[in-house]
């Protein structure tokens, strides 16, 4: 499987919003540099794990639209807005954010990702 095909398979699976099968995508020694709108982060494996569940918890159902994606080699590029429906609303679907993230794949798994976000 190609870098680009794998990072398509990670957002329509929804694997970011479900920790078991986040586990499947990420390296062990993952980083993910986050710059948001909010100040910086930087994340390893356990960070990102918890971030799932924490995003499955907090909201009833979640999706990915990407607008660009790139490859070139191991690294894949992706540009995508998130939305969400919370539980307050559950009829309304809201954007969460706007991101902008560069996956560089290792081992067939993401390895280190540079991600900008702003929420909407």
């Amino acid at each position: 499987m190609g870098a680009k095909e794998l990072v398509l398979e990670y957002y329509n699976s929804h694997a970011y919003a479900n920790a078991e099968a986040l586990k499947r995508f990420i390296h062990n020694d993952i980083v993910l540099q986050w710059n948001s709108s909010k100040g910086y982060l930087e994340l390893d494996k356990d960070d990102l794990l918890a971030l799932a569940a924490e995003l499955n918890k907090s909201y009833i159902s979640s999706r990915v639209n990407i607008s660009h994606i790139i490859e070139e080699g191991n690294t894949v590029s992706v540009r995508y807005t998130h939305y969400v429906h919370a539980f307050e609303n559950p009829d309304e679907e809201m954007v969460l954010a706007n991101f902008m993230v560069i996956w560089e794949i290792k081992d067939n798994q993401f390895y280190k990702g540079f991600l900008m976000s702003q929420l909407a």
